[in-house]
């Protein structure tokens, strides 16, 4: 057999989709599955966007478009973070994606050399720590820890940066502890990210699933815009993960760059979705605010329901749809845990060191189901852990 590039060995995965088709295994087989792995709203997309986007395949919209995204959608993001960030962003600093995952990978191969070293917050979305290892730069771990309700710490920050230090990445409303970094953090990190003149990715993604506190960029403090990728797009604030449709604001020189790598790689976003998307934005926003606040009572239930069980402890969630349980006091570890909730609850989670070591000993759990399926989903759970002690 040809074998395959040594770089496919430094490649990793997303364990919430492996999980999922472990599920659907089972339910295959005949076994009743609750589905609390995967990180996707529930509801659908609202009729007017999806409208939208019918309107725009009727209207020609079904051909390429620029790569860095059609006109019309570039300044109605532009527009957008304007108003979300208290920016002043012009067109020209946007540029579209089929999703925000080709921002982190195109972002890594836009910035970093091979040796130089990427800050990452751990526990964090596996596929930050996947893409620093394939591009040959060195992953450097920043620990969220539960003491400080799952914040970056400064001064740990500042321990990790070398002059090798080339990119922080941030993810505020946070996967897949629920954390959100506050003004304080910001401006701490904003300071060294100054010092030692590091770019920051600022992973955005959550930033409209919020309960409390409003969302702040890191984009937005002095001398930071020109040296943040701040990401965001469409799929969690719009229900639209299968619309992928994604979009970096950065720097001129920067956005030319991952224009650049579009160009190599997908041509183009699908225009349709892009003429979608606008409509999401200058749209009604009652669904979004409708969905955050299920997402509250759901949010509200699965914590007091968790903290109820022996051996298990919740902190409330700031942001997202996620609910990052300690179960380090329980018998199981958290991977052969999540095994056992799925074949013995009829319960799929995720553990908490898929996310990374400073995971390990935890259990995320999406409330992006019913308040019903919830509330079996921790009956069951409770049953389960009951019979291993």
């Amino acid at each position: 057999m040809i074998p395959f590039a040594a770089r496919m060995d430094r490649l990793g995965t997303e364990s919430a989709f492996e999980y999922m088709a472990k599920a659907k295994q089972l339910e295959a087989q005949g076994k009743e599955i609750i589905h609390l792995e995967i990180g996707q709203p529930d509801f659908a997309t609202a009729d007017f966007i999806c409208k939208a986007a019918y309107e725009a395949m009727q209207a020609g919209y079904t051909g390429y478009g620029p790569a860095a995204g059609l006109p019309e959608l570039r300044a109605a993001i532009a527009e957008y973070i304007g108003a979300t960030r208290r920016l002043s962003v012009a067109p020209e600093q946007v540029v579209v994606m089929p999703g925000a995952k080709p921002i982190i990978f195109f972002t890594l191969l836009a910035l970093v050399e091979p040796g130089d070293e990427v800050i990452y917050p751990d526990p964090g979305f596996p596929i930050y720590e996947s893409v620093i290892n394939f591009v040959g730069a060195k992953a450097v771990p920043l620990p969220l820890r539960e003491s400080v309700q799952f914040r970056c710490q400064p001064e740990e920050l500042r321990a990790r940066v070398s002059e090798r230090t080339k990119l922080l990445i941030l993810n505020s409303p946070h996967n897949p502890t629920g954390g959100v970094l506050m003004p304080q953090d910001l401006d701490a990190i904003a300071t060294l990210a100054r010092q030692y003149d590091l770019y920051v990715l600022a992973d955005e993604i959550y930033s409209r699933i919020l309960y409390d506190p409003p969302h702040h960029s890191i984009a937005s403090l002095p001398g930071m815009q020109e040296r943040t990728i701040l990401l965001d797009g469409f799929s969690k604030t719009y229900a639209m993960t299968g619309w992928r449709l994604g979009y970096a604001v950065a720097a001129p020189a920067i956005i030319e760059k991952l224009t650049q790598l579009m160009i190599n790689s997908n041509s183009c976003t699908c225009s349709f979705t892009q003429m979608a998307g606008i409509t999401a934005l200058q749209g009604a926003q009652q669904p979004v605010e409708a969905m955050v606040q299920a997402f509250r009572q759901r949010r509200d239930l699965m914590v007091a329901r968790l903290n109820q069980i022996p051996g298990i402890q919740c902190l409330t969630p700031a942001g997202a749809f996620y609910g990052f349980a300690n179960v380090s006091q329980l018998s199981l570890d958290d991977r052969a845990l999540a095994d056992y909730l799925m074949t013995e609850a009829g319960v799929a989670v995720l553990p908490g060191s898929s996310f990374g070591s400073y995971g390990a000993g935890y259990l995320r759990l999406s409330y992006a189901n019913s308040l019903s399926n919830i509330e079996q989903a921790l009956e069951q759970l409770e049953q389960a852990v009951a019979q291993l002690t």
